[in-house]
């Protein structure tokens, strides 16, 4: 039997857990939602006051990500102009941080695809 992935992204997870009930009730079983960024980690548990220096690096502070490969990835992060927080990011695929995957009979690919759509999922 032939199978299509599906890639979908969702600004929020409220809205991927809906597309992921329907493609259930529709019949489909092999489904997955996943939280995705541009970096790795979920940046700081902590309120951290700049001034106290007390933080690893800009990266972390406007980014939100973790970096344990060390302070040369830190570096290049801080270097991104999102670090800054001046920065007009106007592509919407970038605020769609949650990942629905499905795989789905290749015959019922369309099907799929189109309820993915109607709960706002980007393909």
């Amino acid at each position: 039997m032939k199978e299509r992935n599906i890639l979908a992204g969702f600004h929020t997870e409220d809205e991927a857990k809906q597309a992921e009930n329907a493609l259930r009730q529709a019949g489909f079983t092999t489904i997955q939602i996943d939280k995705i960024g541009q970096f790795p980690g979920d940046g700081l548990e902590q309120i951290t006051t700049p001034l106290s220096g007390d933080f690893p690096g800009v990266g972390v502070l406007t980014l939100a990500g973790d970096f344990p490969s060390g302070p040369d990835a830190r570096i290049l992060a801080a270097a991104n102009p999102d670090a800054s927080g001046l920065s007009d990011r106007g592509d919407d695929n970038l605020t769609r941080t949650v990942l629905l995957t499905a795989v789905v009979a290749e015959e019922r690919g369309d099907e799929a695809i189109a309820i993915i759509r109607s709960h706002s999922g980007l393909i």
